[in-house]
């Protein structure tokens, strides 16, 4: 078996839909599995549902409309009118619209993945009629009756045992199989699979079914030792071993998340990025094997950062019982911790202040500890860092904390 995993970019149009049938039918549709997302911006779309439904606002026509409308355009430009795939779209929004009919459920996380799961039903949907069309037999499958997982919406967890037990007895591998990215089952309700869902779905259904490789198609040419957004020069990455991209992943490189590798390492699966836009390349590998090739260095940026520096009123030691508190405060605070540096008086860390919660750690902290610290900073992490790597780095800026571990640089530049 061959897992394919297709983003909502790769489907964001009927042109798109188009183009990856090309890439099956060229590939070989033969021992396959599809994973598709929702279409384009859809998810987001599906939120704004979400958001008018739970607060009452008089939007929710609109954005169900708006839905409604973005899926039938690229219908009729895939299909004639009179084909049954309009009939099973107005069933699936039939579903939609009798849930918020029905709904008695308070709970915002339960409400959010029931129906933001939609998005993903409506694509596959889609693009399995269109390739039953133009003959690439497939089999359309409820992901839902296959991946297991708990109460715990919009981040549940897989129940692997009874997973592992429906996926290798119920689905028929015959046949090419097309299915949905980001969603699981618990019952009779829909559960999302949290950040890079579509992705881990792809690495559930491999692990589970000893497949040959994953590929996850994206609009680059594979994975890059910088983002070029923030760098002019970049270069592929042709292979990086599973260790190296999670340590990619943890320093916040836009690689694989490591809850998808973690799977694929276990069982030695492959996991192939390429790109949809130019299917010819080869892109980037992740496997066992060499950590890089190239063995370059690799960039990692994350802006807005606050670098804070804490140390105790009564010039005491930062020992275990002072840290311990500090940690307890940016997990209540929700600070997400990029760099710590520890001396004997002072602890200074590099946080992310996504929740806009700083100020409230600030004042629970400023009772006991002098707290210092500086706003807007950038934070560049070198894996396989050079001289010449670090001074392009530190030419950006005022350097205000140099941390090396290994073979990663970490720089707070001003």
């Amino acid at each position: 078996m061959k897992i394919f995993k297709f983003g909502g970019t790769s489907v964001k149009d009927a042109d798109g839909v188009r183009n990856i049938a090309n890439i099956v039918a060229k590939e070989g549709a033969e021992n396959t599995l599809i994973v598709v997302s929702a279409m384009g911006k859809m998810t987001n779309a599906f939120e704004n549902i979400v958001a008018a439904f739970y607060q009452k606002t008089n939007t929710l026509e609109e954005s169900l409309s708006f839905v409604e409308e973005f899926h039938q355009n690229i219908m009729i430009d895939l299909f004639d009118e009179k084909e049954a795939i309009f009939n099973d779209v107005n069933i699936v929004l039939g579903e939609l619209s009798g849930f918020l009919a029905t709904n008695t459920s308070q709970n915002y996380n339960y409400l959010y993945d029931q129906i933001v799961g939609f998005g993903e039903l409506l694509s596959t949907k889609i693009v399995s009629a269109y390739f039953q069309k133009i003959g690439i037999k497939n089999n359309w499958i409820d992901v839902r009756n296959f991946i297991k997982t708990d109460s715990n919406y919009r981040d549940a967890k897989v129940n692997w045992e009874l997973t592992e037990d429906i996926i290798q007895n119920k689905l028929d591998t015959s046949t090419l199989n097309i299915t949905q990215g980001f969603l699981g089952g618990n019952n009779d309700n829909t559960t999302t699979l949290g950040r890079e869902g579509s992705d881990y779905t792809a690495a559930i259904f491999a692990y589970c079914l000893d497949a040959k490789s994953v590929t996850i198609w994206k609009d680059v040419v594979g994975v890059l030792n910088a983002d070029p957004r923030a760098f002019k020069e970049t270069q592929l990455l042709h292979q990086i071993s599973y260790a190296e991209a999670i340590e990619m992943a943890f320093y916040g490189a836009s690689v694989i998340h490591p809850k998808t590798l973690q799977p694929l390492e276990k069982k030695r699966i492959p996991l192939h990025v390429r790109s949809f836009i130019d299917a010819d390349k080869t892109g980037t590998k992740v496997s066992k094997g060499v950590d890089l090739e190239p063995l370059i260095p690799c960039f990692v940026v994350k802006n807005n950062q606050i670098l804070v520096s804490i140390a105790a009123k009564d010039f005491s030691f930062m020992v275990e019982h002072n840290i311990s508190f500090i940690f307890q405060k940016l997990h209540q605070y929700k600070l997400k911790t990029n760099l710590i540096q520890n001396s004997a008086i002072s602890f200074s860390v590099c946080l992310e202040d996504k929740y806009q919660q700083f100020d409230q750690f600030y004042k629970a902290l400023s009772a006991s500890f002098n707290i210092s610290f500086t706003e807007d900073v950038t934070l560049f992490t070198i894996r396989h860092f050079n001289k010449e790597a670090m001074k392009s780095i530190e030419k950006k800026g005022t350097v205000l904390v140099k941390q090396i571990t290994g073979n990663t640089l970490q720089l707070i530049i001003k």
